[in-house]
């Protein structure tokens, strides 16, 4: 499935909060200003109940939030620890929810090709637009014979972003053949999401 055009909207799928126009790209990637939390080392405060689900929604004790822009101030503070774990960051408290599997979704991708190298961009269910480079990488879980093919983008330290299957086909389709490994070109680099029997398995 292609991505959208340039000055179109983005499809919204899986649940996420709002659709984002794709003349904004360029501006959320400046205007989307996480907190510091790596800086922050407040004592643990226990747990909340906060669920990210599968599909990208938050929930808080049992009901779905439907502010986005509530969402989006949780994602900010968003951090994951060492031990795997997910916590809510402030100056002054870190508290721990559930993350059923990525925290984000990224549920489109177009090339920015005004940028030199071009690069793809993924756009993500809070808002947020993220350029595949060294700083943000896939990474593929399953690929083989009995696996689905499910390709993560790392949004920041830590913390990915599950592509939707329309933006894991699209990617797909953009993929090249470079030393018996497939994968995509994007900020000059090539980032292998399988290997080239991927390409005729289909």
């Amino acid at each position: 499935m292609a991505g959208s055009k340039q000055g179109e909207t983005m499809t919204v799928t899986e649940g996420s909060p709002a659709p984002v126009p794709m003349a904004r790209l360029e501006a959320l990637l400046t205007d989307f200003r996480p907190a510091p939390v790596e800086r922050w080392n407040p004592a643990h405060c226990g747990r909340i109940d906060i669920i990210i689900d599968r599909n990208g929604d938050w929930h808080h004790e049992g009901g779905r939030i439907e502010r986005a822009a509530l969402v989006r101030l949780f994602a900010t503070v968003l951090r994951r620890e060492a031990d795997g774990t997910y916590v809510l960051v402030t100056p002054h408290e870190k508290l721990m929810i559930t993350v059923e599997d990525a925290p984000f979704l990224a549920i489109d991708l177009v090339e920015d090709d005004r940028s030199r190298p071009p690069a793809l961009v993924f756009a993500t269910n809070i808002g947020e637009a993220v350029r595949l480079d060294c700083d943000h990488p896939l990474r593929v879980a399953g690929g083989g014979p009995d696996a689905p093919f499910i390709p993560y983008l790392t949004v920041r330290a830590g913390l990915e972003a599950r592509l939707t299957r329309a933006v894991a086909a699209d990617l797909a389709d953009r993929a090249i053949v470079s030393d018996g490994r497939l994968g995509v070109m994007s900020a000059g680099q090539f980032f292998v999401i399988g290997d080239a029997g991927m390409a005729t398995s289909a």
